[in-house]
């Protein structure tokens, strides 16, 4: 017998609730103020195939980059290579399909009975990760290995034992290792949290009915996404954008999105965007597929969970060698600058269909800092901070100076839990 839609609300909403609570404790454990304070980092369960099932309510563009890492995992080792007690960790955006070297996520498989049942996973943007500037987003870099470190798709715990080698090469490459070691603890808690969080849930549910409820979790998502899509007007929509630089030279870089509409199913196509740039702003497609899909939610419907089923009547044509999918061996740490311009030329296509819902663009980017230096105590420190800028105006309501807009938006869930969301079902 199917799940009862009030079964599979109350998986859900319990799941949700699962991710909040790591999000929180690794919030609370981490030791640098970018994770503490600024809080970018997120949470995530999938489910045995490496499916996104539920995501705390944090940072938009993490979603794909912790779908990668998983994706990975279990091409690289399957299902039958993976142990109760691993952790597989990585930060590359080309062999482990993240998005910038900063951001670093790791991934924890469930088991029950010896049988794999979900990954509990989290991503957090360290404040430093090598390379040839302190806080590695230097807008000077032009090839990923100036960047920082580049850790494929590696275990950091196997069968519940930290790999003590693979941390130590880790640590020697960054400054202030020790900060460094203490948000990688914060990262691992928060897993193990997920962990047994998630034995438990399943102790409750049962296998059976834990893959039903994640099949049917997903499919409500599918559901809900193309009777969204539904209601825009078949058509063709684009539009064409222009970031001013790159950091290293001074010509335009131009953004062109054509979205094409039919029926329930919606095509973001790129073709015609420049090519990458010697700059550090290419954006690799984990970045490109969580701004097209952080456009649509917040577009067409949301209150929408964000989980796999998005992806089913969405398709993303980009170029490989462009800066909206850059090819190896690009720079990327400062992705973020084009991601925000890739919401706006996709709210610029789309502001015929839907004039009273588009925000009109803002700042367009997000301001990076790296303060470094030794102390009074003679210890090194790098501290990390974005500047916010100004947010577009609505059709109803003015801009707001001085925020964080679209893909940098990071949200604590209320009291430890998400807003309660529409059924789904």
């Amino acid at each position: 017998m199917a799940i009862s839609p009030i079964d599979a609300e109350l998986l859900r909403n319990a799941m949700i609730s699962i991710a909040d609570e790591m999000y929180i404790a690794l919030m609370k454990s981490a030791y640098s103020t970018n994770i503490k304070e600024r809080r970018d980092h997120s949470t995530a369960l999938f489910d045995a195939d490496g499916r996104v099932v539920v995501q705390g309510e944090s940072m938009p563009l993490h979603l794909a980059s912790m779908l990668g890492l998983v994706e990975v995992v279990l091409e690289k080792y399957g299902k039958s290579g993976v142990q109760p007690g691993d952790m597989f960790l990585s930060n590359d955006p080309f062999v482990g399909r993240g998005s910038h070297l900063p951001d670093v996520a790791i991934a924890a498989p469930i088991f029950r009975d010896g049988e794999l049942a979900m990954f509990a996973c989290n991503i957090a943007h360290h404040a430093d990760m090598g390379g040839m500037s302190p806080g590695s987003m230097a807008g000077a870099m032009t090839e990923i290995y100036q960047e920082g470190l580049r850790i494929p798709p590696i275990r950091i715990f196997d069968r519940g034992r930290l790999v003590r080698d693979v941390m130590d090469m880790i640590l020697l490459n960054v400054r202030v290792p020790e900060e460094r070691q203490g948000d990688y603890n914060a990262q691992i808690a928060a897993n193990q949290l997920g962990i047994r969080r998630c034995g438990a849930l399943i102790e409750k549910w049962g296998m059976d009915r834990l893959r039903e409820g994640c099949e049917t979790i997903i499919g409500a998502v599918v559901r809900r996404t193309r009777a969204a899509i539904s209601d825009l007007p078949d058509g063709v929509y684009a539009f064409e954008d222009i970031i001013d630089d790159d950091g290293v030279s001074s010509h335009d870089i131009k953004i062109k999105v054509t979205i094409t509409v039919t029926g329930d199913e919606i095509e973001f196509d790129f073709t015609g965007t420049d090519p990458q740039v010697e700059g550090n702003i290419n954006v690799t497609m984990a970045g490109l597929q969580a701004a097209c899909l952080y456009c649509l939610k917040v577009l067409l419907d949301p209150d929408c969970p964000q989980n796999h089923g998005m992806l089913d009547p969405v398709t993303i044509k980009a170029p490989e060698g462009t800066v909206v999918n850059a090819a190896f061996p690009a720079a990327s740490a400062a992705r973020a600058q084009t991601g925000q311009r890739i919401v706006d030329a996709i709210f610029g296509a789309l502001a015929p269909a839907y004039p009273d819902r588009i925000i009109a663009a803002g700042n367009g980017a997000n301001t990076s800092a790296a303060f470094f230096g030794r102390g009074a105590d003679g210890k090194y420190y790098v501290y990390l901070e974005t500047l916010g800028g100004g947010a577009g105006g609505r059709s109803y309501k003015d801009g707001t100076d001085g925020v964080q807009v679209h893909m940098r938006i990071s949200v604590v869930p209320d009291g430890g839990f998400s807003k309660s969301w529409p059924p789904i079902s």
